[in-house]
C-alpha cells in the first residue's frame, strides 16, 4: 500500500463535515521560539480541516521546508514562495495538490527561500507583498465560484521579514505553545511583534487561537503551563491539548501528517478536535 493509498484510507476514517466559515480565515502560524510544534500544528490541522469536507490552502514561508515534507509536496523541482515574493509570480502558478486529499494544496517553500529575507531588504512596501499576492489569488477563486474556506501560512521560528509579510496578510494568528518552562515568553515577544505590526500594517491581525503542544498530563510542570494559560487566554485557548506523541513525530519521515499516518492515535484525535473547534468558532464569528 503506497503513501496516496494510505491518505485516501485516512480521509474516509475520519472524515465527517465541518462547518463553513462565513469568510475565507486566513491564519498566520506563528512562533519565534523553535521547536514549539508550530509547522506540525499547521499541516495536522490544515489536513484535519481538509477531512471535515473544508477547502484548505498551506503556504510554507518556512524556508526548512518541513511542511512541504510532511504533506509530501515538491520543493526542488518546481516554483515556490520565493517567486511570488521576489520575482511577482502569481501565487496560483505555485500551488500544488496535496495527494489523497480533494481539497488540501500547498504553496511550497523551495530552497531558494532561504535568500529572500536579503533579497526584499531593497523592496518598496517589501512588508505586503505576500498580501497583495494572496488578496489577488483569493478574488481569482473567488470569481470562478471556488472559495478557500482556509489559508495556513506556516512561518519560520523567527521575526524577520517572511514572518512580518505573513502577519501583515493575516486576520488571525494561531500561537502554539509548549508545555515547558519559559513557554510564555515566547507569545510575549510575538504579541510586541504584532502590536507593531498592527499599528504600522495591518490593523487586522489580532491572535484569535492558542494551541498547548506536547503536553505530558503526568508532569506538574505541563498542568502548570497549561493552567497559566488558561489564566491569561481564556477566550483564544484551544483547551484540547496536543500530547506529546510518537506517532506525531514519527509522521512526516514517511511525507505524511499523522491524521493519515496513524489516525487512531491520540495525536490525530487531538488535532481533529481542535480543527473541528477552529472550525466551529469559525462559523459563528
Amino acid at each position: 500500500m503506497d503513501v496516496g493509498d494510505k491518505k485516501v484510507i485516512g480521509i474516509r476514517r475520519l472524515k465527517e463535515a465541518m462547518p463553513t466559515p462565513i469568510k475565507t480565515r486566513i491564519f498566520t502560524v506563528a512562533n519565534q521560539k523553535g521547536g514549539v510544534g508550530k509547522t506540525t500544528s499547521a499541516v495536522n490541522l490544515a489536513a484535519a480541516l481538509a477531512m471535515g469536507g473544508l477547502k484548505v490552502l498551506v503556504i510554507d514561508l518556512d524556508p526548512q521546508g518541513n511542511a512541504c515534507t510532511a504533506l509530501g509536496v515538491d520543493r526542488e523541482n518546481l516554483p515556490g514562495m520565493y517567486e511570488v515574493l521576489v520575482e511577482e509570480m502569481a501565487l496560483s502558478e505555485t500551488i500544488q495538490k496535496v495527494a489523497g486529499f480533494p481539497a488540501l494544496e500547498c504553496a511550497p517553500a523551495n530552497r531558494e527561500l532561504a535568500g529572500a529575507e536579503i533579497a526584499l531588504v531593497t523592496f518598496v512596501a517589501r512588508e505586503s507583498i505576500l498580501k497583495n499576492a494572496l488578496t489577488k489569488y483569493l478574488s481569482e477563486r473567488d470569481a470562478r465560484g471556488d472559495r478557500l474556506d482556509y489559508v495556513i501560512i506556516d512561518c519560520p521560528p523567527s521575526l524577520g521579514l517572511l514572518t512580518i509579510n505573513a502577519l501583515t496578510a493575516t486576520e488571525e494568528v494561531l500561537v502554539p505553545i509548549q508545555c515547558e518552562y519559559y513557554s510564555l515568553e515566547g507569545i510575549s515577544l510575538l504579541m510586541e511583534t504584532l502590536g507593531k505590526v498592527q499599528k504600522a500594517l495591518n490593523p487586522l491581525a489580532r491572535v484569535s487561537t492558542i494551541l498547548l503542544t506536547m503536553f505530558d498530563s503526568r508532569t506538574r510542570l505541563a498542568n502548570d503551563v497549561a493552567d497559566d494559560v488558561r489564566r491569561h487566554f481564556p477566550n483564544e485557548l484551544i483547551d484540547i491539548p496536543i500530547p506529546r506523541a510518537v506517532r506525531v513525530s514519527e509522521a512526516p519521515s514517511f511525507n505524511q501528517t499523522v491524521m493519515t499516518y496513524d489516525a487512531s492515535s491520540p495525536g490525530a484525535i487531538a488535532y481533529l478536535g481542535a480543527a473541528r473547534e477552529i472550525a466551529r468558532r469559525g462559523s459563528a464569528a
